[in-house]
Parts: structure tokens; sequence; C-alpha cells
């Protein structure tokens, strides 16, 4: 496994870490790196480390302003893949949530589902035209 500060970290807020840990790697093929749940947990799946930040954790206290921080925007992860169809079917078979239907443009196809805090993860088959930049491979594998 790399060491952290060979990985892209990103951090995710989550109502629920177990249920978060739960969705990313039974569905997206992430592996538990650590967990101390129900406040934080962090999985990877190659060179991603997905940091699940739940309300207890030090990510989910409030902003000097009061704000606070909060599961289920827009920005996201984007994960290639050789078959969205196919992808979209295993996911929808698992229960999984989806924002939106497949649409494509002129690069390829998108489609985006939600964790069970409602992050957005995108899923991404690249037009035949535009190779994808990194190799393809099914969510579903590690």
């Amino acid at each position: 496994m790399s060491s952290p500060e060979d990985m892209v970290n990103v951090r995710y807020m989550v109502d629920d870490v177990q249920a978060a840990v739960d969705f990313y790697t039974s569905h997206l093929g992430f592996t538990l790196r650590f967990s101390a749940a129900p406040a934080f947990a962090d999985v990877t799946r190659g060179s991603l480390r997905l940091l699940l930040a739940g309300p207890q954790s030090s990510a989910g206290r409030p902003m000097p302003d009061g704000r606070k921080p909060e599961p289920g925007g827009w920005n996201r992860i984007h994960f290639i893949v050789p078959d969205i169809a196919a992808e979209v079917a295993r996911l929808r078979s698992g229960g999984v949530r989806f924002r939106n239907e497949i649409i494509t443009g002129p690069g390829g196809k998108q489609i985006l589902i939600e964790d069970p805090a409602g992050n957005v993860v995108e899923l991404f088959e690249p037009a035949a035209s535009s190779p994808p930049t990194a190799p393809a491979q099914s969510l579903s594998s590690s």
C-alpha cells in the first residue's frame, strides 16, 4: 500500500461512518484502511484515499461563523469505467441511489450515484475517440 503522502486524499463528510464504509467497500471496490467509527474512517482504492468524516470528527466541527460541514454537495470523485451500462445495472441491483440517468456528451457518458450520506460519485465511460487517462477497470475490483 502506498503511504498517505503518495496518495490522492479526498475528504467526504458523512452522516454515518459505518454506512459509508460499507457502501464504498461493497459497491465500489475500496478497502478499509482505518476505522475510528462513528467519528472517522478511511478507505483506499488504488492511489485514492477517501477520508470519511462523521459529525463527531474534528472535520465536522462548526466554522467560526457557525456553518457546519455537511455531506451531499456537488464536488465528486470520478471513476472511469469500461462499460457504464453494465456498471449501472450492477449498482442498481445492489440498491445504489442515482441522481440522474446516463447522459452522453462529446467526451463520453456519465452518471451520478450517491453514497449513503448523499455525496456524489461520478461514473464516466470515455467516448471511443477520447481514451481514458487511466486504465479502465470495473468498480467491483480493487
